[in-house]
């Protein structure tokens, strides 16, 4: 009788579901870039600015749990894309304070859903004893994988999260009617 440690096949079955995860969201990504014209981090950002209003860089990382060279860079970008201003506090000079352009409220409303939305969803409805068996095997495999160190925001992105480039501009949407 063959167990589960002499099977090849049940790592080829692991290696395979995780590829499956990592295409999925590949794929999601892409399709909102192409879609709606933004990055799941940007949108992220975005909708945090607009649910504020007017906030500082600091207050949307600690919000979203990206650092602030990151935010600052998707900040950059939201702006050359029209979607933010960005101004100087009245009370505070240092402070740069960001908020949306109505272009971004517009924008917004016709946003489709994030990846990670359908999934707590779907992961919510899930027994308490399987979500446990499912962060444990994850964190296990994060083990496995020697990325304990890499810092991590709770969202699913293809594209990196590191600050982009100072030239890359926002993705241009294609909207279809």
């Amino acid at each position: 009788m063959e167990t589960l440690q002499n099977s090849g096949n049940v790592t080829d079955l692991v290696l395979a579901a995780l590829r499956k995860i990592m295409r999925s969201i590949e794929l999601h990504s892409k399709s909102l870039v192409k879609r709606f014209g933004l990055t799941s981090p940007q949108l992220i950002v975005l909708r945090e600015v607009n649910a504020h209003g007017q906030v500082t860089a600091g207050e949307v990382a600690h919000a979203v749990s990206l650092s602030q060279a990151t935010i600052t860079g998707i900040f950059e970008r939201l702006e050359k894309g029209g979607l933010i201003t960005r101004q100087r506090s009245r009370d505070d000079r240092r402070k740069i304070l960001v908020q949306p352009t109505l272009e971004a409220t517009k924008r917004l409303a016709g946003a489709p859903p994030l990846m990670q939305e359908s999934f707590v969803e779907a992961f919510d409805k899930l027994q308490d004893w399987e979500k446990s068996m499912i962060l444990s095997s994850l964190q296990r495999l994060v083990s496995l994988m020697d990325a304990q160190h890499i810092d991590s925001a709770p969202l699913f992105a293809a594209e990196p999260l590191e600050t982009p480039k100072k030239d890359q501009p926002l993705a241009t949407p294609n909207l279809k009617p």
